[in-house]
């Protein structure tokens, strides 16, 4: 198969390509990186990505790394699909809230998670309070952000679902395990439901098991 993703499913980054792979209906080969066994730092994936980070994309001998790109050149192959729309003044605000996802959203979800979840699971630590307490105020500030925008809106650009939606909705799947405190905002919730109807995207969720999760959160 000429299209591999290298990913680690558990990872919202992960589940970005692979949700927009799945609903784009691109035959594909998920080439499962166990970060847990340090697999993303061998010779081989480094040669592909020398950040040591997935996903990364291979179309056919070529490489691709950072997940917001991949969504891009994966959504490229159908344009019909209108995830990046051809009219210019909506494929820059898809552009924009995938660039705001990078510079804020992604950064404020991430900290929670990995204090919540991450340590906890892999590494058997407690989160940190001040970090988790950094986090909660960072996460609610971006928050605000983006239930305003979604104020009578069904998808962040527009009325119909774009790359925007699938970049910063995938780090809401772990929003229980992570303890974001999404029903607070209850435009991002609403908005959020409409996400896991989407094809493909509930099949691509990859959320790790209670028997599997720290003590705190198996029983939140």
């Amino acid at each position: 198969m000429s299209l591999k993703l290298h990913v680690f499913p558990v990872s919202p980054r992960a589940f970005k390509v692979l949700s927009v792979a799945a609903y784009l209906r691109l035959d594909h080969e998920v080439c499962v990186i166990d970060m847990t066994k340090g697999e993303h730092k061998s010779a081989a994936f480094t040669a592909m990505n020398p950040n040591q980070r997935m996903p990364v994309m291979d179309d056919n001998g070529f490489v691709l790394w950072e997940s917001n790109a991949i969504m891009q050149h994966l959504a490229a192959k159908r344009p019909e699909s209108g995830l990046l729309p051809s009219d210019p003044v909506k494929r820059g605000l898809v552009s924009q809230w995938q660039f705001w996802d990078m510079a804020h959203w992604d950064p404020a979800c991430a900290t929670l998670i990995f204090e919540n979840l991450v340590k906890g699971l892999f590494r058997n630590a407690p989160p940190d309070a001040v970090k988790v307490a950094e986090g909660l105020e960072r996460f609610e500030q971006v928050a605000k952000v983006l239930d305003a925008h979604l104020a009578g809106r069904r998808f962040i650009v527009g009325d119909t679902v774009t790359l925007a939606d699938f970049s910063i909705g995938s780090a809401l799947n772990m929003s229980q395990n992570g303890r974001l405190p999404v029903d607070s905002y209850s435009n991002i919730a609403s908005w959020y439901g409409r996400l896991t109807d989407l094809p493909g995207w509930r099949k691509c969720m990859v959320v790790p098991p209670a028997n599997l999760l720290p003590a705190a959160q198996a029983v939140a």
